[in-house]
């Protein structure tokens, strides 16, 4: 097979989305509440998150289809992505989506959504990312690694000193 996850539940909406709704419902049966003084700023920050977030999946999923890429890494890809949101990120829908559920997890108070972040995180990371890092650079070989090496995997390029 010539596509980085051969499972049906390899995908962002399960890795993250089951934590994500296991989370929601701890929240109802054993709320838990940020501080009443962060209240305003965490408002404020969930909404720029959420905004940033849907933008950076927005952006990716544009991206990817203009170059006539599948978004799912169930399907093969036919090159490498490395333009637009992508060249500041090598995962912006996943990166996206964590802004989007961080948002959510301010905006609304929900502090098991924040506990849950950090493993769903990474399962992300061994579920998702190593998989497909490891189809790319396969694949790819040498222009995947120029890539890995110029684009960090969440956000940022890499600086070359000369």
């Amino acid at each position: 097979m010539d596509y980085a996850h051969k499972s049906w539940w390899q995908i962002f909406e399960v890795v993250i989305g089951i934590p994500f709704l296991a989370a929601i419902v701890l929240q109802f049966v054993v709320p838990l509440s940020l501080p009443i003084s962060f209240r305003i700023a965490s408002i404020l920050l969930g909404a720029a998150l959420i905004i940033v977030g849907v933008y950076f999946v927005v952006f990716a999923r544009r991206e990817f289809a203009q170059q006539r890429q599948p978004t799912d890494p169930g399907f093969p890809t036919s090159k490498i992505v490395t333009t637009g949101v992508f060249s500041i990120s090598r995962n912006p829908l996943y990166l996206g989506g964590v802004f989007v559920i961080a948002g959510i997890a301010l905006l609304f108070n929900w502090p098991w959504v924040l506990l849950f972040l950090l493993p769903e995180i990474t399962a992300c990371h061994y579920i998702l990312i190593i998989p497909e890092e490891s189809y790319l650079a396969a694949k790819f070989g040498n222009e995947y690694h120029i890539y890995f090496a110029s684009v960090h995997r969440w956000i940022g390029r890499v600086e070359r000193n000369m």
